[in-house]
């Protein structure tokens, strides 16, 4: 059986709106994906590190109530979780501060075993983190050797900007073991200079032929060396972004696993197939934008089961 990973960092989020703590939940890129793959009833397993700490027994208990495999998570002792306070702006679009604790030994786990047409996302600052870099190029490589379908998502922030010159190799060296490579418009333009769909394409086919481009309401674009389409969004009033990338990436990779795509299909695809990819990153990301939780509702989980 097929199975799904995600690698990244564990922050504990607290949203705060006009100065007024929202909301505190677990989050993190990678896990916000996992734990909307796990409410659908996939095999998912989530990579990472967080403290055996009172916040750490939080986050530990919240993932595997929703599904989600801990086996490889490392519980350090000595440190304590990651925070990180989300303040939303009039748009509810979040700034953030961190606070963070981490062991001299990062990630100190023994990895599974990914085996050909599994599925591993991985992406934000954690992959590019010269603490864990090692470990990390360790697990992708031998993934993308061993013909699993390699998802990343460069969220590359605009507070990382003034060190660019420093970690674009590394986003470039992510990118070359990717099979497909998911990206914001900002991300493009902030880590190439890219403004379009095609100009992003033209800089990453020299490391992966499979790019979906998000753009915000102006939608979602699709470029392979044999196929090029865009696909509309839907039109919401959000109530917070945080967690609208992340479960872009859980649907598409939701879509990838029950329809049975393989890493032999991914970049000759046309539209049929690439519209059930597209259509249920929308449906997972609209749906996340309309409450203050950073992963599908449990409604939304409980219909998705059903079908």
């Amino acid at each position: 059986m097929r199975k799904i990973y995600g690698i990244g960092e564990t922050v504990f989020d607290i949203i705060f709106k006009n100065g007024q703590p929202q909301a505190a939940k677990a989050g993190g890129a990678m896990l916000n994906s996992t734990i909307s793959l796990g409410r659908i009833g996939l095999p998912v397993f989530f990579i990472s590190e967080y403290a055996s700490d009172n916040v750490g027994k939080i986050i530990d208990s919240f993932l595997s109530e929703n599904g989600v495999g801990t086996n490889y998570v490392d519980h350090f002792t000595h440190g304590k979780t990651k925070l990180a306070l989300a303040f939303l702006n009039e748009r509810n679009d979040a700034n953030y501060t961190f606070y963070q604790d981490y062991p001299e030994k990062r990630l100190n786990i023994d990895f599974p075993m990914i085996r050909k047409d599994d599925i591993i996302l991985c992406g934000s600052i954690y992959a590019i983190t010269s603490e864990i870099r090692k470990k990390f190029m360790m697990l992708t490589t031998t993934a993308k050797e061993n013909g699993a379908i390699v998802i990343y998502d460069p969220n590359f922030r605009p507070t990382h900007s003034s060190d660019l010159e420093i970690l674009k190799p590394m986003i470039i060296e992510n990118m070359q073991t990717a099979t497909l490579i998911r990206g914001s418009d900002e991300d493009f333009k902030n880590i190439f200079g890219a403004n379009t769909p095609d100009e992003a394409f033209n800089v990453v086919r020299k490391y992966c032929n499979c790019l979906v481009y998000t753009a915000n309401a102006e939608g979602v674009y699709v470029r392979t060396n044999s196929y090029a389409g865009r696909f509309a969004v839907k039109a919401i009033k959000p109530v917070s972004t945080i967690g609208a990338g992340d479960n872009f990436n859980a649907g598409m990779m939701a879509a990838i696993y029950r329809n049975q795509i393989t890493i032999d299909q991914l970049d000759k695809m046309g539209e049929e197939v690439w519209s059930k990819v597209i259509s249920m990153g929308v449906d997972f990301a609209t749906n996340v934008c309309l409450s203050y939780d950073n992963y599908i509702s449990l409604e939304l989980a409980k219909e998705l089961k059903s079908k």
